[in-house]
Formats: C-alpha cells, sequence, structure tokens
C-alpha cells in the first residue's frame, strides 16, 4: 500500500478516525491499535511479509532485554551478536543471495568454469532494509547502555512496525521514537494542520515533480542510442529531480502522516541540492541513513581518528556499504565508490575534517 494510491486514500481517514476515537481510552489500546493497523498496512503487499517483520520484533525485543540483565561482558556480548547475526543474516540471505550466486557464477563463467545456477525464487520483503536498520540500533544501543530496554512488548512492537515510516523511513532511533509510545497522545489541531500541509507537500513533490521527471527519464535512458549527448544531460538533470521527489516526498508524507497521530519524526532531508559540497550534501541528503552509517559504522571503524590512510579506508567501506545496501547490484557498489572517490580530494586537504564527523 502506498501512500499515494488509492487505497491509501481510504485507508489513512479511516484508521484516523478509529485512532482518536479510542484515545479517550488506555494507552495501551492505542498502542495496540497502531500495531494492528501497521500490520495491515504491511500485510497489504503479502502478508507472508508479517512473519518476518514479527520475527524481527521478537528477536530483538528479547536481545534487548537479556543484555540489560546479563550479569557478564561475555554475554552481553553474545546477545548482540545473535542480534546481528540474524537479522543481517536474514536480510544478506533474502536481499544478497541471488547477487552474490549469479556474480560468482559469472565470474567461473569468465575463466571457463560453468557452474549450475542457484538462486532463491523468494520476494524480497517490503522495508526490510529501514526496519532492519531499526531494530539493530536499538539492540546496539541497549548494549552500549545508551538506551534502557523496554519490557512492554507492545510498546516495542509498535515501535518496530510504526507503519508511517516503516517501508522507507527515516529510519528512527528508538531514543527518539520509542519514548513517545509510553506517553497517552491526545489531539492537536494545529499539529495535525502542520501533519496535512506536509502530507500534501510530499505528494505534490512525488506526484507532480518525480513521476513527471521519470516520463522523460525513462524515456531516454531506455533508448538512450538514439538521444545525443545534450539530451542525455537533461535527462540526468531531470533524474536528479526524480530521485529527489521520490525519496523526500516520501520522507515528508511520513513525517505528516506521523504529525496526525501525535508522533514526531526526524527530518531526513534538508535541501540537499543547495550544498556548497559533497560532505554538506551527504549531511543534508538521507539524513537517518547517513547518521545510521557514521554512528555504526564510520566511529566504530575508528572514524576520522588515525592515519590519511585509515580515513580513507574507513570512507570507502561506508560509502561502498551504502551503495550495497540501497540495492543488490554493481551499479550500486559502483556508485558508492564514486562517492568515496569524491571525499578523498577533501580528506587529503584537511577540509572537511572538522564538518566529517558530523556526516559518517
Amino acid at each position: 500500500m502506498l501512500f499515494n494510491s488509492f487505497d491509501f486514500a481510504i485507508f489513512l481517514p479511516l484508521v484516523f478516525g478509529l485512532y482518536w476515537s479510542i484515545s479517550k481510552y488506555a494507552l495501551r489500546l492505542q498502542n495496540a491499535f497502531l500495531i494492528f493497523v501497521s500490520y495491515i498496512f504491511y500485510g497489504w503487499w503479502d502478508w507472508r511479509f508479517l512473519f518476518l517483520i514479527i520475527f524481527s520484533s521478537l528477536l530483538d525485543y528479547h536481545c534487548g532485554l537479556q543484555i540489560a540483565k546479563a550479569e557478564t561482558f561475555k554475554v552481553r556480548k553474545f546477545y548482540l551478536i545473535l542480534s546481528m547475526l540474524i537479522n543481517l543474516g536474514l536480510l544478506g540471505l533474502l536481499k544478497y543471495f541471488n547477487f552474490f550466486s549469479t556474480s560468482l557464477r559469472d565470474a567461473f563463467s569468465s575463466i571457463g568454469y560453468e557452474l549450475d545456477e542457484l538462486t532463491l525464487n523468494v520476494i524480497l520483503p517490503v522495508g526490510i532494509s529501514f526496519y532492519t536498520f531499526q531494530t539493530m540500533s536499538y539492540t546496539i544501543d541497549v548494549y552500549r547502555n545508551k538506551l534502557k530496554p523496554t519490557s512492554d512488548p507492545i510498546i516495542f512492537f509498535t515501535f518496530v512496525s510504526f507503519f508511517p515510516q516503516l517501508v522507507a523511513g527515516p529510519i528512527e532511533r528508538a531514543t527518539n521514537l520509542l519514548p513517545q509510545f509510553y506517553v497517552k497522545r491526545k489531539f492537536e489541531y494545529a499539529k495535525a494542520v502542520d501533519g496535512l500541509r506536509q502530507i500534501l507537500w510530499g505528494l505534490f513533490k512525488k506526484v507532480v515533480v518525480a513521476d513527471n521527471c521519470a516520463t522523460v527519464v525513462n524515456l531516454v535512458y531506455d533508448n538512450s542510442g538514439d538521444y545525443n549527448a545534450s539530451s542525455l544531460w537533461v535527462a540526468s538533470i531531470f533524474f536528479a529531480f526524480q530521485i529527489y521527489g521520490d525519496f523526500s516526498g516520501y520522507s515528508d508524507m511520513a513525517i505528516g502522516i506521523s504529525k496526525l497521530f501525535g508522533f514526531h519524526l526526524e527530518q531526513n532531508f534538508a535541501m540537499p541540492y543547495f550544498s556548497r559540497d559533497i560532505a554538506e550534501f551527504w549531511r543534508r541528503w538521507h539524513i537517518s541513513l547517513s547518521t545510521w552509517f557514521r554512528d555504526y559504522l564510520y566511529i566504530p571503524l575508528g572514524g576520522s581518528n588515525g592515519n590519511k590512510w585509515s580515513q580513507i579506508r574507513n570512507t570507502l567501506i561506508i560509502f561502498i556499504v551504502s551503495g550495497f545496501w540501497h540495492g543488490a547490484n554493481w551499479t550500486f557498489i559502483v556508485w558508492g565508490a564514486l562517492n568515496a572517490i569524491y571525499f578523498i580530494p577533501l580528506l587529503l586537504t584537511n577540509i572537511c575534517n572538522s564538518i566529517f564527523m558530523m556526516i559518517f
């Protein structure tokens, strides 16, 4: 169920009305209702996807509690590693297995060895990359003593499945979103109006800007041999507006819908095309993902500490992983590597060291 679909145009008003009609009752009922409608929203694509998100929720709810009450460092680390291995294992199996299998077969084929094709005939669960990162950040923060685990399964399941940001972000940290489920929400007219404005702005960016740009981009890119260099450049400019309208428009709608239900989500885009350099661009583009990689990958690797080669290595790692996160294709890996290369002149000239830590 997409935000710009007819189904969602019926779903949202119904859920909104029912949600606030039960707001006079217990907070637990409010949260349970959000789980129920979030599962309907997510299961609309394929009801089988629900088994995976329920399993991930159970896993990290349990691991968070076990980490908090563990009496030894080894036990704490065991449950952290268990959570990460299962989460990343499921993500890798469902999203990347076919990519690695096909790439390995092609590599052997190029040197004269033919391997049997081994692929999984499964549908990639919608939003798995987003909610996997969200649940992993919860477990990691509990392990780092930055967050106390919740003992209320309803609150945790609501946090994981909250439908406005479930399938396309923003990737919310438990430190921001989880406490909001402990507080009973009361309808605020001004907040709802502000949410509606943001939903309409997001719809405009998605439907008017992104979808119309996509018409031009697809026409040119699908028949690139029929067009000259100028046309390809124009299509590339249109693609820049298309991808921004898609990403930021959906984020705006998610943030606006959350406001309708009394929640605050973090800003995910901050006019990135007005950035002065590549470092500022990544501070403004897909902020929830950029800061996730900064806190959970770049800093543990050593961040900007160490010599220039260490900084370059860390930059290459996070951008290649970031590219891989976006899609199981070599084009995404190349895209990530190119963005890392764009950073290298700044690293070598010491221009961006002071702001780099703000991004990754």
